[in-house]
């Protein structure tokens, strides 16, 4: 198994399947997730595309000259496109819907779906694959992670995690899971960037306690660390981004900027330094930003933003004044609602929000968190995810 590196790059990089950003084309897009050129550790799900962003990085493999045991694959199940039907902008169901299926059929999905993830990619095995997405089952239930625990028994995946989302939020879900499943799970997939530090950073204590490394994503902050989103003006209709609150470009553009005056002291982007910074926290060891071109003819191409992440330096050259001074300017705690368990959920459970129970009361309690205070939204929503 080859663990997973400093840097990473997803296939929802390019657009392709997240409909951000202008079109690439076929040849771009596999070059942006081949592994090599200083980025060793590709990220995919199955659920992309039914299948296509496998299918991609397959491709891209194939066009690799680096040997299996140079380059890392994390891959990631637990959206069924194959039985259920795809519910709108929610999605595909997660495989653990009682509509779909009980307990006894979890491993046999959670293997079906790795299996065919796996042929899709050429492959033999993932370095790691993670539980995508998963609903309140997902996150409790000791049949689903001793059904992972068997993928990787079986030579299917070198190491096993979980990726809560789409949404930010599941912040007891994920200490709960680490603190009950922490022995058998490898990784975690966070959102947590300089401006979004809340409310990742809370599970990174639980996180480090039990050995769990942790994997960010959205270091880029939908784009804007990368430098050249600068007005909502180029995000097309179906770009995601052109849902989050009116005004983020613009407050976050104005965060950023004292952020610029410490990376440019060290001699780092702007991107660099919010790497840097998401490395300098408890557990993390690998950042994902996601590559994005950006529509005009002013902006950068994925190539150079590609070769910028790359070059990431290895040592953490913030100090920790400034990773201090870094976290005060980005402070958004309260600004979005969040998904997962919440003190302010009402009616049904969802798969992505349901209500908190007693035993997460007291997992809040031993790591001080005040579910009415640290886990709702109490500002302006400008900064949110």
């Amino acid at each position: 198994m080859r663990k997973p590196g400093t840097t990473a790059v997803g296939t929802w990089s390019g657009g392709r399947f997240m409909h951000f950003g202008e079109e690439i084309s076929e040849e771009r897009l596999e070059a942006l997730v081949r592994p090599g050129d200083g980025i060793d550790t590709i990220l995919t799900a199955d659920v992309y595309g039914q299948g296509a962003a496998d299918e991609l990085l397959g491709r891209a493999i194939a066009g690799s000259d680096l040997a299996r045991d140079e380059f890392c694959v994390v891959g990631a199940v637990g959206h069924d496109f194959y039985e259920g039907e795809r519910q709108g902008a929610k999605g595909f169901p997660r495989f653990t819907d009682p509509a779909l299926r009980g307990p006894d059929a979890y491993l046999d999905y959670l293997r079906t779906a790795t299996e065919r993830s796996l042929e899709r990619t050429g492959l033999d095995r993932f370095d790691a694959l993670l539980l995508h997405n998963p609903d309140r089952i997902g996150f409790t239930s000791e049949v689903v992670w001793e059904g992972m625990g068997a993928l990787r028994d079986e030579g299917l995946t070198g190491a096993i995690g979980v990726a809560p989302g789409p949404a930010n939020g599941f912040t007891l879900d994920v200490i709960d899971c680490v603190e009950r499943f922490g022995s058998e799970i490898d990784y975690a997939m966070l959102i947590l960037n300089p401006l979004e530090p809340w409310p990742g950073e809370m599970a990174l204590g639980a996180c480090e306690q039990n050995g769990v490394e942790v994997i960010t994503r959205v270091v880029d902050y939908g784009g804007l660390f990368w430098d050249d989103l600068l007005s909502p003006e180029g995000l097309g209709e179906r770009d995601h981004r052109a849902f989050r609150p009116d005004g983020w470009i613009e407050s976050g553009r104005e965060r950023i900027e004292p952020i610029r005056a410490i990376a440019q002291a060290h001699d780092l982007t702007l991107l660099q330094a919010a790497c840097q910074w998401n490395l300098a926290q408890p557990a993390v060891s690998c950042v994902a930003p996601t590559l994005v071109q950006e529509a005009g003819t002013d902006a950068r191409t994925i190539e150079s933003k590609r070769e910028e992440l790359a070059a990431l330096p290895a040592e953490i050259e913030l100090s920790p004044d400034e990773i201090a001074e870094i976290r005060r300017i980005g402070d958004n705690r309260g600004c979005m609602t969040l998904k997962g368990a919440s003190p302010v959920h009402e009616g049904e459970e969802r798969p992505d929000g349901w209500q908190m129970r007693p035993e997460l009361a007291e997992t809040a309690t031993r790591w001080g968190i005040d579910p009415e205070r640290d886990l709702v939204m109490s500002a302006p929503a400008s900064a949110g995810e």
